[in-house]
């Protein structure tokens, strides 16, 4: 479970943006909205938060940092290279932003431990690391590194809650790698729930991770994963009674490495081709389309269905950019109401997402106040996030009219010289 969000220098996000996932001790919708984690320390966290902001107010480069702090836990000691520099990008509007080190930090928490990991880091190289474990209420730091620009070397202190192989792993880790990742690929069991939390506990669809149909293809092939997709999608006034899926072979191509000879093969082979096929049932007759038949809504909630009902199942965290994107307000509403409804979140997960969906703010127990956030961007251009709880909305007050009359910022200025106004 996601504790919080940390960021700083990047993009847009020049100063440190924090997105908390802890809700506040408002007793309302606590039992649907909030999830108990069996840490005194955080006792409730919420099951989903939603972002507004203006078109490039800087909202996606929230969701940008937390997938590029993933990639770099999961590729920076096997896909990066030595030497090889990062692609990460600083606040740039400003001369002394640019030269800083972009920093992230993530808190989370698996069983009843609590994890906080963070690092920093230039296009150059990593120049600092750490990670503290809160297996009671005081923390155990387990690592921390530190670039000594005197020395050009990273200075490592180690906690004696870190079993393992600590001087391989410092002494295999490259200055454009963390530590964690290294240590990780030379089998640091210790680590690896850290690891694997970024792995596989955190889910992140956007413009550069777009929905894999493959999840719910799966799905659809057993009896179980197509009643439940149908269902939902009937629930969801989609007149699809059932998905039939067709799977045939057809000729392709296959790439083979001979790890002996060191040599790459391209062979002709047979793969497997999936047709989805959609009966639909009305009270004048029935018919059978293919996948193309359907509207680009009813793909993009087929495709996500899926991913979203294994990761209930399997208590994830699942962040996605502008969820409303082909999707009508009232799915948009039964898929966040699918996290808050403890007999099909059974896992404990929670929902991140981006909207320009204002009708959301006024639907009635959609949110608590402590789950609602804005983004906007101030006269520098730097982007800053701003809970709505901050503003101290009163329990009966019209907050989408709120909202778009620019109470809580996160909208566009809209110049009258241009008629860009009603």
């Amino acid at each position: 479970m996601l504790v919080e969000f940390r960021v700083k220098n990047f993009r847009s996000l020049r100063d440190e943006q924090v997105l908390s996932l802890v809700a506040s001790k408002d007793k309302s919708l606590q039992d649907t909205h909030t999830l108990s984690t069996g840490v005194n320390a955080v006792p409730r966290l919420l099951r989903s938060a939603v972002v507004y902001g203006a078109n490039a107010g800087g909202k996606s480069n929230l969701i940008k940092a937390l997938q590029y702090m993933r990639g770099v836990v999961l590729e920076s000691a096997t896909v990066i290279q030595p030497g090889q520099t990062f692609a990460v990008q600083a606040f740039r509007l400003d001369a002394v932003s640019a030269t800083q080190p972009t920093e992230f930090e993530v808190t989370f928490i698996l069983g009843d431990v609590r994890y906080q990991y963070g690092f920093a880091m230039t296009p150059q190289r990593i120049v600092s690391e750490h990670l503290l474990v809160y297996k009671a209420f005081k923390p155990q730091r387990w690592f921390e590194r530190q670039f000594d620009a005197t020395s050009g070397k990273d200075v490592y202190e180690f906690g004696p809650g870190l079993k393992g192989a600590k001087n391989l792993w410092e002494g295999a880790t490259r200055p454009n790698a963390l530590f964690l990742s290294m240590a990780v690929q030379l089998n640091s069991e210790t680590l690896r729930p850290v690891f694997d939390w970024f792995s596989t506990g955190l889910v992140i669809f956007n413009e550069q991770a777009q929905l894999n149909p493959q999840t719910s293809i799966q799905m659809l092939k057993q009896s179980d994963g197509r009643k439940q997709i149908c269902e939902f999608l009937t629930a969801a006034d989609i007149s699809i009674s059932d998905i039939e899926v067709v799977t045939r072979k057809v000729p392709g191509q296959a790439v083979h490495f001979d790890l002996v000879a060191g040599k790459t093969e391209v062979r002709s082979e047979e793969v497997e081709e999936h047709q989805l096929r959609f009966s639909h049932v009305t009270e004048d007759g029935k018919a059978v389309f293919d996948l193309m038949d359907e509207s680009n809504g009813t793909r993009n909630l087929l495709f996500l269905v899926g991913p979203v009902l294994d990761i209930l199942r399997k208590g994830l965290t699942l962040v996605i950019d502008e969820l409303d994107t082909s999707l009508h307000t009232l799915l948009v509403r039964e898929l966040v109401r699918l996290f808050h409804r403890p007999e099909t979140n059974t896992g404990g997960a929670q929902l991140i997402f981006t909207t320009h969906d204002t009708s959301l703010l006024d639907a009635p127990d959609l949110f608590r106040r402590d789950q609602v956030w804005f983004v906007e961007k101030d006269k520098d251009q730097a982007s800053a996030l701003v809970a709505l709880s901050e503003f101290s909305p009163r329990k009966n007050e019209a907050l989408e009219r709120g909202y778009l009359m620019g109470r809580y910022g996160g909208v566009p200025f809209l110049n009258p010289a241009l008629g860009l106004h009603s």
